[in-house]
């Protein structure tokens, strides 16, 4: 077969299918030579596509959570979600705990909010710093709930359950706030859409973790800012160094803060006993 664009034979095993017949590597280069493609003002190129990462958590929260409906034997909840006194011997749960849900509305809600906003910000930011965003914004709701238990001391909220996430989404909030602002939007919908949620979180704070979204929160202005604002051409860089910055910080004060933890049953006998 010959190359649309230049008539030369084109190898089989190299020829480049095109919206009619075929072309050379050699077309294909000069083509993609003399139109590169375009990043945007965050530095992220366009690839186009659904959101494929906010599928994908979407898809592993409705999984755990369904998982945990209908095989109660397994004890999913109790066995992912985050609880204070169990945060050094079980360090896992502050992650697992962001992908389980107490209910099917809380599910509901929080999917369709972490749908709404990733559609939005994982094409703005990347895929990487979006999944990157949404992790290390739940590490920072743990972070707070782990920090108020231990200025609380001993209370009914060293043992509390915690799932959701809504921290993560609350990190998602935060970052979208600088983002909009980047692109040069109006920041009156978002900054409405979140003081709904901070007021619902207060009004609503003996069922609702106002510890963790407020801790998601704070990590995602944090990223979100250098996110939107790092220089032009060095996205990458400024990216990847408050990644590991903020995601190191988390860390290391979730390790001080979970040294010399009570055992649970210390913790339940001057409760209880």
């Amino acid at each position: 077969m010959r190359c649309q664009r230049c008539n030369r034979p084109a190898c089989p095993a190299c020829q480049v299918p095109a919206a009619v017949g075929i072309q050379c590597v050699d077309c294909v280069r000069q083509d993609q030579a003399a139109h590169p493609r375009l990043r945007s003002i965050l530095g992220v190129t366009a690839s186009g596509g659904p959101p494929l990462c906010t599928i994908v958590l979407i898809g592993l929260c409705v999984v755990v959570s369904a998982v945990g409906w209908l095989a109660p034997a397994l004890a999913v909840t109790e066995h992912l979600g985050f609880v204070p006194v169990l945060a050094r011997a079980e360090p896992w749960r502050v992650v697992t705990s962001i992908f389980d849900h107490a209910g099917l509305a809380h599910l509901a809600l929080n999917m369709l909010c972490l749908w709404m906003v990733g559609s939005f910000l994982e094409p703005m930011l990347g895929r990487w710093r979006f999944t990157a965003l949404y992790l290390v914004s739940g590490l920072g709701g743990g972070l707070l709930i782990l920090g108020w238990a231990r200025v609380a001391g001993p209370s009914v909220e060293w043992v509390q359950l915690t799932v959701g996430a809504s921290g993560a989404i609350f990190g998602m909030f935060g970052a979208m706030v600088w983002v909009v602002r980047r692109l040069g939007g109006n920041l009156r919908g978002i900054l409405v859409v979140l003081a709904i949620n901070v007021v619902f979180t207060l009004t609503n704070s003996g069922s609702v973790s106002w510890q963790g979204h407020f801790g998601g929160l704070i990590v995602g202005l944090g990223l979100g800012a250098v996110y939107a604002f790092a220089p032009r051409g060095r996205h990458r860089v400024y990216s990847i160094v408050a990644t590991a910055g903020i995601a190191a910080l988390v860390l290391g004060a979730y390790a001080a803060l979970s040294t010399g933890l009570p055992t649970s049953d210390a913790i339940m006998g001057q409760l209880w006993g």
